[in-house]
């Protein structure tokens, strides 16, 4: 069974959702555990104060002549907004049953006045909290505000409630905030330490957590290691650069001045010449970092690799025509480079046994955001597993794509400048079908065998094609 995809979450709203979660639960079970404890005692409470209204105003009317009991009942109605009414064989009720709350306050008053008292909602079709008792032998109705037994009402949790969730929230987002801010930190440095940018990577060792402040010294004490490493090494590659290319020159300039035979001086050239490209390639491979990109404009790059000062290697270059100007996002040597790099691996192993020189097709198409270069040669063609391998550092293909000496950093170099200009490298074996236009078949002469080497670069803002 496939694993269910799980939406990405950064590590902040992980944070935020959990706690916001545990927040929502404990204010859930707080308010249910308030509701509980408040229940009886506000209902016994509710029913202790109507039961005291009833005995006090069934002792003021015993205890008063006529003429005060009238005035007694309209002070009561202005007063109180409490009415008294005799109570009628005839008189239809309505139980105060309406929730679980008015149950136990009418249950409440049974036990306090008597089990004979009744409490209704409605009387002969008048609503309110009616109580029957008896005063003597006559029975009546008092009639009180059914609001003095409410509990406390459903607007009034969900405002309450709505404080207490933006509260919670707030406070979440800012612990969550809180927590990952020093990962936050610790991401940025080590995106800086990626790109080779040492000196920008500090991170704070005075904070007051420990455990951040461990890391963090420990982060800085690795920044400055890589730092001094990356110094050593540059400073020995040119070292290494100087020094082997100093004597280079002078058995050059020896074997011209001492060697007679012609065939022999071009040989040991050729030998010099290889040395000192391969310890050009170990400098390109080294260079570390990422670099500036500019406007590059592709087909005056690609026309001036075909001029004989470029082209030194043994390929018939065929450029695809362009529609018109493609301009994109590079470093103009470089890019110059990479396609010289990838020109000379052409010229080295896309021979075809008994050619004098390598055919090399090269074209130009665009996708969305980016300008895709294909360059293709006529060689023998490299298997799959073969071909994963081809931009690892110091290896060659074996069989028929090695016949010539190199470092094994040709390919490996391309990669690793086309990352520093934010552009791709792609390697495919035979050439695919959708880059097979006649114009490359006729000047390949193979259909689709050799190496096809993609190269993608991000279009620039003045790029306009056709």
């Amino acid at each position: 069974m496939p694993r269910r995809m799980m939406p990405r979450l950064s590590l902040f709203w992980r944070t935020f959702l959990s706690l916001v979660l545990l927040l929502a639960v404990c204010l859930l079970a707080w308010v249910q555990t308030f509701r509980s404890l408040e229940f009886e005692p506000q209902a016994v409470q509710s029913a202790r104060q109507i039961a005291s209204l009833v005995n006090l105003t069934r002792v003021a009317l015993q205890h008063a002549d006529p003429i005060s009991r009238v005035s007694l009942l309209k002070t009561l109605a202005d007063e109180e907004r409490m009415s008294i009414a005799p109570r009628e064989p005839g008189d239809s009720f309505s139980g105060f049953s309406t929730n679980p709350f008015a149950r136990r306050v009418a249950d409440a008053l049974s036990e306090t006045l008597g089990s004979d008292t009744i409490v209704a909602r409605e009387v002969n079709g008048e609503s309110g909290l009616w109580i029957a008792f008896t005063m003597g032998k006559d029975t009546y109705w008092l009639l009180l505000d059914p609001g003095r037994v409410n509990t406390i009402h459903g607007s009034t949790w969900v405002i309450w409630m709505a404080i207490a969730a933006a509260l919670s929230l707030a406070g979440a987002a800012a612990i969550a905030q809180l927590i990952n801010q020093p990962l936050r930190s610790l991401s940025q440095a080590t995106a800086h330490i990626r790109d080779g940018k040492f000196s920008e990577t500090r991170l704070d060792e005075t904070v007051a957590t420990t455990e951040v402040r461990d890391v963090n010294i420990g982060f800085n004490q690795m920044a400055n290691q890589l730092a001094q490493i990356e110094r050593d090494r540059a400073l020995m590659l040119a070292g290494i650069s100087h020094d082997l290319r100093t004597p280079l020159a002078r058995l050059r300039l020896e074997a011209e001045l001492s060697v007679p035979d012609q065939d022999a001086l071009q040989n040991m050239s050729n030998d010099i010449g290889q040395v000192e490209a391969i310890i050009a390639k170990f400098m390109d491979y080294a260079r570390p970092g990422q670099q500036t990109t500019g406007q590059v404009e592709l087909g005056e790059l690609l026309s001036s690799l075909r001029q004989p000062t470029a082209n030194l290697f043994k390929v018939r270059l065929t450029l695809a025509p362009l529609d018109g100007p493609v301009w994109v996002m590079a470093d103009p040597v470089d890019l110059f480079r990479v396609c010289q790099n990838v020109l000379e691996n052409a010229g080295r192993y896309g021979t075809t046994p008994g050619r004098d020189a390598a055919d090399v097709h090269i074209q130009v198409k665009t996708d969305r955001d980016w300008v895709h270069l294909g360059i293709g040669d006529n060689g023998p063609g490299v298997d799959g597993p073969t071909l994963a391998r081809l931009t690892q550092p110091f290896f060659r293909a074996d069989a028929a794509r090695s016949q010539a000496s190199g470092a094994g950093l040709g390919l490996a170099v391309v990669e690793k400048m086309l990352a520093r200009m934010g552009g791709k490298l792609a390697l495919h074996s035979p050439t695919p079908a959708e880059w097979l236009t006649p114009t490359a078949m006729q000047a390949t002469q193979i259909g689709g065998s050799g190496l096809f080497v993609l190269i993608s670069l991000r279009k620039s803002s003045a790029f306009r094609m056709g």
